[in-house]
């Protein structure tokens, strides 16, 4: 149950962060990169600063890896909105990147000794580490704060003159031009948010269950919170129901090889599946109508 409710959180935040962006009409396919930079800024400014009060290395750390995951969303923005570059292009380079130059350091110049079965820097002090909220699983109070994010964003995007501003602007940016919307600033806004989100769930990883920084920080989870939303088509609620349903899939298939001995390759199955019905929609609502 505990490691179903944590992942559920990492998918839905995920998804929502991919929602963000595609309702002010970018679509950040560079999560995954700047869930690197935000779990490697927490986690080197928990060790750097391990000496201040908890609080504030917290805060602290929350505030890095906000601010770096929302700089690195800012860059492909920009360079859509201004120059017109395809921000798909650019998110896909812009992952790469990040990917690379976080495994350079975390095996490279800021690489622990101690770490040296699950290479990658030193463990943080146990201080400032979520804490538990189920002994033996990776659910730990992080969720909670996860799940004020979730709100937060819903409440934005589903109750506020802001969240509208950015679903018309997402849908047809030309008439919200004309309306006389910032309809740039509110595209660059929505991916830095998008941006922001993944660099927060980055240290949502780092200060829960994993503990330090290693080049498998994430497994492509951003990919799968994109599917999420995707299939819900950017709906918040949906998102949140979604990512409890592909959670319990993915902690069941990892248990039921292990319990039973059925292979996990099921819940990839049933996943592809999925995207395949998503991805022939429109083709199979026009099969049904004839």
């Amino acid at each position: 149950i505990g490691n179903t409710l944590e992942r559920a959180m990492l998918l839905c935040l995920l998804g929502l962060a991919t929602a963000i962006g595609a309702k002010g009409g970018l679509f950040n396919v560079g999560g995954e990169g700047q869930l690197f930079f935000g779990a490697l800024t927490s986690t080197m400014i928990g060790l750097w600063c391990s000496n201040l009060p908890t609080i504030v290395v917290v805060v602290l750390s929350f505030i890095g890896a906000v601010v770096v995951g929302g700089f690195y969303a800012w860059i492909p923005a920009l360079l859509k909105v201004k120059l017109g570059v395809s921000e798909v292009i650019t998110t896909i380079m812009l992952n790469t990147v990040a990917i690379k130059v976080c495994t350079y350091l975390v095996n490279g110049p800021w690489n622990a000794p101690s770490a040296a079965i699950a290479k990658g820097t030193e463990y943080l002090p146990d201080t400032l580490r979520f804490t538990k909220l189920i002994q033996a699983s990776n659910l730990t109070t992080g969720f909670i704060g996860g799940a004020v994010v979730a709100f937060f964003i819903w409440y934005v995007m589903k109750m506020t003159s802001t969240g509208l501003q950015i679903k018309v602007t997402g849908e047809n940016e030309r008439f919200a031009r004309f309306a006389g919307l910032p309809s740039s600033k509110l595209m660059i806004g929505s991916m830095v948010a998008s941006g922001a989100i993944c660099g927060f769930v980055g240290m949502f990883l780092v200060y829960g269950s994993q503990g330090h920084m290693t080049e498998a920080v994430s497994n492509e989870f951003y990919f799968d919170g994109m599917l999420v939303a995707m299939i819900m088509n950017y709906n918040p609620i949906g998102i949140i129901i979604m990512s409890f349903f592909f959670a319990i899939m993915s902690v069941g298939a990892a248990y039921m090889d292990m319990m039973v001995g059925v292979s996990t390759q099921i819940y990839d199955i049933i996943f592809s599946i999925i995207i395949f019905l998503m991805a022939a929609e429109k083709g199979i609502n026009a099969w049904l109508e004839h």
